[in-house]
């Protein structure tokens, strides 16, 4: 079951205007939300994200906060979610193609569920990733619909037998394709400070806040490819990947190019945010 302008419908009854504004520009927003057990996890830190998104593109939320986690929650159990993902997204509406906002336009609400398994098997090895100037544009802290340079970087990735891209802009590093960045050396964390140039992950909120009651320091700081090359460990931090040790970077292993002391014990203290919330 999906929720589509007002109404819980199969996926079939489901039709999209040609004239809508995300199927010609990509003009909306979007969040994904994980579920473990039936239950989501930092909720409600995904809902402010999803109105500072919409503040963002100045596109006016049709439903109110407490509204959208009720249809999240209901889709949930509908469709009997234990563990997966609630995709929603909300584009400015239909109106005939023109660059400039519609002076009316009724934005509109897609929502669905989808099953997913943990990528445990992977987290214990590990993938490998390849660097790539950052060419996206200047407000990668919104989560839009516009992903066209995501997915290119991405495929460049797999089509090299990686499993991820690390951006960097003129040599300094930000984030992935779809994920945050975070490096290791001598037991401290560095990531890329949380402004206009990256995504500001739900999960790399997380893994600041277990390292600090882990006493690792932090650092959110620029730091470059340079600096990149003298790590000790590495991981991406997303929603669906959750802390994803990256072994191997440009055919170079990171440290000893198995995921390391840091990456593992954080690992298990996400782990422990699982298991208290379900």
């Amino acid at each position: 079951m999906y929720f589509f302008q007002d109404r819980y419908v199969p996926k079939e009854e489901i039709a999209v205007s040609p004239d809508d504004r995300g199927y010609y520009f990509g003009d909306g927003i979007y969040e994904v939300f994980r579920v473990y057990g039936g239950k989501v996890l930092e909720g409600k830190a995904h809902f402010q994200r999803f109105q500072r998104s919409a503040d963002g593109v100045r596109i006016q939320l049709p439903y109110s906060a407490e509204e959208l986690n009720s249809i999240v929650h209901k889709l949930i159990d509908v469709n009997q979610i234990a563990d997966g993902i609630v995709y929603m997204q909300v584009t400015r509406g239909a109106a005939p193609r023109a660059h400039a906002f519609p002076k009316q336009s009724e934005p509109i609400l897609l929502a669905y569920t989808s099953e997913m398994e943990r990528p445990l098997d992977t987290m214990r090895k590990g993938i490998s990733a390849v660097t790539l100037e950052d060419t996206r544009w200047l407000h990668c802290d919104l989560k839009t619909l516009n992903l066209l340079a995501n997915v290119i970087a991405k495929q460049h990735a797999l089509d090299q037998g990686a499993g991820d891209v690390i951006f960097h802009r003129s040599g300094t590093v930000t984030e992935s394709s779809s994920s945050n960045f975070m490096m290791v050396k001598q037991g401290e964390l560095y990531t890329h400070p949380a402004n206009n140039l990256v995504l500001h992950g739900i999960t790399r909120s997380v893994v600041l806040r277990l390292a600090k009651q882990l006493h690792i320091p932090v650092h959110e700081q620029p730091f470059t490819l340079e600096q990149l090359q003298l790590a000790d460990e590495a991981f991406l931090t997303s929603t669906t990947s959750e802390i994803m040790p990256v072994v191997q970077i440009d055919g170079r292993a990171v440290g000893d190019g198995i995921p390391g002391p840091v990456s593992r014990k954080l690992q298990a203290a996400f782990e422990q945010e699982i298991s208290e919330l379900t």
